[in-house]
Order: structure tokens, then C-alpha cells, then sequence
């Protein structure tokens, strides 16, 4: 099977990788047209297309400025490593061993807005891009498109699915945001979806609390990987952080986790 989650907003390139073993993205050539046409925006251009402080507006305007055509471990990470937003936290990869970042290359990809997909292991550099900017801006008309889910079209379903033709697997367990998930445009996948959905208990009733929902994604990502699981009917026996699988509120291909 072949999992699928998120980026994060917050990164970490100041604490020393704990693996020196790292790979390169399968899409750089496409993020390097985007990096050469953002680094046209100043700082205030910047903010306003992303939607961020004017404090951040300046970081990431300088990230792009000072990007380097290719990347190292001096000036980056590996990806799994770099992210450290809810769903990282919940996967707690600081108790990954060796052969878990070996079964998570393979088994486990990441969806960007600035490098499409990546493995584990792919060296990024520092950046800020979510999957839902706009692109709408005079200074990047030579992208042709408006949007990120246009710009990357159906390469990240082909790259998605050449990697479950390697897997010999026909199984995608969802853990992405609803955001980052449309981008892969998943009428495309050739793999049967399955989404795991997280619920707590409050005001007498279950919902998703996004917040735990977060944390919990990034706990079945890492049950997968250290469980080595291969099959759907294995997901149902995760009871990470007092979540329990749900037969009742489970349905088609939504597998529900109540606590």
C-alpha cells in the first residue's frame, strides 16, 4: 500500500538530520520554474499572494532569492525530517529505525505545492507554498496557469501511480488534507482509496477536531510503516492514543476511528 499525506507549515532545518542517507525529488526540473518565476515578487507581492504576514512575506521572499539550483545536506533536508507541523508530531519519526525510513521511501509519499511529491528522504529546501495559492499576479503570467492544481496537472497521479505499479499494490490509504488530496486528482489513481477519518467525543457527540484529526493521521502513517501492514483489514486493528475503529460508522471506503 501506498500512503499519502501532507506537508507542513512549519519546518526545522536548524537540528542536524539524523540520517545521512537522502534522495533527490522526482519533479526539481518543475520546481525550479516555479522558484525562478516567485523569486520575480518582492517581499509585499509575496504576502499578499500567499496570504501571510509581512514578517513571513520577507522570510520566504528570501528563501526563494537565496535558492540554489541543486540540493545537498548543507543547504537542506530530508523532507521527513524538514516538517514538523501536527501530522510529523503524531508520526514521532525520532523513533523511526533505519529499516522504518527504508520501508517509508518506498511505502509513504508526501504532497507539496512547490515539489509535487516527495519520498521521505527527498532533499527540500527551506519554502512556503500551500497547494491552494493563487497564482494570479502580473509578474507570474508566464506560468499560464492560476492555480498550483493546474500547474501540476495529472503528473502527481502518473507519479503516484508508477510507484504502486513498482509496490505491485492497488491501495492508497489518504491521509492528506482535503486541499493537497484534489491536487492529485484521484479519478486519475489507479489504486482503490481509503481514507481513515479520526473522531473525538465532545458535547455529546463525535467529531473531527482538527487538531487531533492532525495528530492522528500522522500516528496510522507511522502504525503502517513500523507494522510493516500490506493490507486494509490490518488498519483496522490501530488503537493508537485510545482511537478505536468504528465498524458501524464506517462506510465504502471512509474507515472511521472513534475516541
Amino acid at each position: 500500500m501506498l500512503i499519502l499525506i501532507s506537508p507542513a507549515k512549519t519546518v526545522d532545518f536548524e537540528t542536524p538530520a539524523r540520517i545521512s542517507r537522502c534522495s533527490q525529488p522526482e519533479f526539481v526540473s518543475d520546481t525550479q520554474v516555479l522558484v525562478k518565476q516567485l523569486q520575480r515578487l518582492s517581499a509585499p507581492e509575496l504576502a499578499s499572494l500567499m496570504k501571510i504576514s509581512d514578517k513571513l512575506g520577507k522570510l520566504n521572499a528570501s528563501r526563494y532569492q537565496t535558492w540554489q539550483p541543486k540540493s545537498d545536506r548543507i543547504n537542506a533536508k530530508q523532507a521527513l525530517l524538514a516538517f514538523q507541523g501536527d501530522v510529523y508530531q503524531g508520526m514521532n519519526v525520532d523513533r523511526f529505525e533505519a529499516e522504518d525510513f527504508d520501508f517509508a521511501q518506498e511505502h509513504l509519499r508526501i504532497l507539496s505545492g512547490l515539489y509535487g511529491v516527495l519520498r521521505p528522504l527527498d532533499l527540500i529546501q527551506p519554502y512556503r507554498l500551500e497547494m491552494g495559492t493563487k497564482l494570479a499576479h502580473s509578474k507570474l503570467q508566464d506560468l499560464s496557469v492560476n492555480t498550483l492544481y493546474e500547474f501540476w496537472q495529472n503528473k502527481l497521479a502518473q507519479g503516484i501511480n508508477r510507484q504502486l505499479e513498482k509496490l505491485e499494490s492497488k491501495t492508497i490509504v489518504n491521509l492528506a488534507s482535503n486541499e493537497y488530496f484534489q491536487a492529485v486528482k484521484p479519478k486519475l489513481l489507479t489504486g482503490n482509496i481509503i481514507t481513515p477519518v479520526f473522531k473525538d467525543w465532545k458535547n455529546d457527540q463525535y467529531k473531527i477536531i482538527s487538531f487531533y484529526a492532525k495528530k492522528a493521521r500522522g500516528m496510522m502513517a507511522a502504525y503502517i510503516i513500523k507494522h510493516r501492514l500490506e493490507n486494509i483489514e490490518a488498519i483496522q486493528d490501530f488503537s493508537e492514543a485510545g482511537y478505536s475503529y468504528s465498524a458501524e460508522m464506517s462506510q465504502d471506503h471512509n474507515l472511521v476511528f472513534l475516541r
